[in-house]
């Protein structure tokens, strides 16, 4: 595997031009292949100002620790350098984001100092084309603090019957903890913190040239919500799919069920769709 060093994060919008360049250059035909790659920032310190505004569009507290989905957030520009730099078989705005794991081994302090690494794991089938992870490390000297996993999917034709579902589980019995009024402008104050300025998320006018009634909320804006909402214990781990997609503005509801795990969902409050579900697992 080859590994490529930065000395800092690289900005996630330098790599848009080469996303438009994919509406116009098709990817070649053929067996897909994930380049066998990793880019690591050897060192760095979190941005206390660019925390704190991440903090307030997604509710956590500025408690002198760094929310584990932030960095998560942080490896997106590692992602997007990755498939626009490497030979990536997929075209980037045809990807869907399906699944995203973050697991926390202890609490990371703001003045800490960080090495963050990204690489791909497998392909692997799903109903509806081929899924993919990217795999996220952070770490403290050698210590591992933080694991993340987001898994895309890339829509293509199959031959049927072979794919990744998630097992079949029965409904948890929930109870509503919260109604959130979500803003039109969630996406566009999301964007300017995480560096995702998917045009979908950003306005009605731009979301509906690619299929969208209205601009939708980004998927990792919903999960850092709901684990804001929620009592985190100093080590766990937090796993969530992305159902629907969440219009802005919306209101929603926050529901959990208490267990051995704590689960979660996000569901649209008027026809009780689903935009999240999610579980939370003390480690």
């Amino acid at each position: 595997m080859n590994t490529r060093h930065f000395s800092q994060l690289p900005k996630p919008y330098l790599a848009y031009p080469k996303v438009i360049q994919g509406l116009i250059f098709k990817k070649p035909k053929g067996e897909k292949v994930l380049p066998q790659v990793e880019y690591v920032v050897d060192s760095f310190q979190v941005d206390a100002k660019h925390l704190k505004a991440y903090n307030e569009v997604c509710g956590f507290k500025n408690n002198g620790y760094i929310p584990a989905i932030y960095l998560a957030v942080l490896s997106q520009s590692l992602q997007m350098h990755m498939m626009t730099t490497e030979a990536f078989p997929f075209a980037i705005l045809g990807l869907v984001h399906i699944r995203n794991q973050v697991k926390q081994l202890r609490k990371v302090g703001v003045n800490e100092k960080l090495t963050l690494s990204c690489n791909f794991g497998d392909l692997k089938p799903h109903d509806k084309g081929v899924q993919f992870d990217f795999i996220t490390t952070a770490k403290v000297g050698n210590e591992v603090v933080v694991e993340a996993l987001t898994t895309y999917l890339a829509r293509q034709k199959t031959s049927g019957g072979a794919g990744a579902k998630p097992a079949e589980t029965k409904t948890p019995e929930y109870t509503l903890s919260a109604t959130w009024d979500v803003s039109e402008n969630t996406g566009r104050r999301y964007a300017m913190t995480s560096g995702d300025f998917n045009l979908i998320h950003i306005h009605a006018v731009t979301a509906k040239a690619f299929g969208f009634k209205q601009a939708i909320a980004h998927g990792m804006w919903s999960k850092a919500r709901a684990l804001a909402s929620l009592t985190l214990a100093d080590a766990y781990e937090a796993d969530v799919w992305f159902k629907l997609p969440m219009y802005l503005p919306s209101t929603v509801e926050f529901m959990t069920a208490e267990g051995n795990e704590t689960e979660f969902l996000i569901r649209n409050a008027k026809n009780q769709k689903p935009h999240v579900t999610g579980t939370v697992k003390a480690l």
